[in-house]
């Protein structure tokens, strides 16, 4: 499975409602009638295509976390340097 390294913009729309990006369903094989898992991680919100518990895959974030070494504000300090990232991106601001 090949990983989206860069961010994309979606808009919320109608009730909340979003469409990923082709490129995203496409690599998890996600078709029109697939159901996705969310949750709330700090100020991320995680989706996922796998029927997940909380507690499990906490668990597997927590262990995976602690097997990298990271803390949740690592993880929150990585997610605003790829924020930036892509806005300078679309701006075009940023040097190559």
């Amino acid at each position: 499975m090949r990983l989206a390294t860069i961010p994309k913009t979606v808009k919320l729309w109608g009730r909340g409602q979003l469409t990923l990006p082709i490129e995203v369903r496409q690599a998890l094989g996600l078709e029109t009638d697939s159901t996705l898992t969310v949750f709330q991680a700090g100020e991320a919100i995680i989706l996922t295509p796998k029927k997940l518990l909380r507690p499990g895959l906490s668990k597997a974030m927590e262990k995976e976390m602690k097997k990298q070494n990271l803390s949740l504000q690592d993880l929150l300090k990585e997610l605003g340097r790829q924020r930036s990232r892509y806005t300078q991106e679309r701006r075009g601001t940023r040097h190559r």
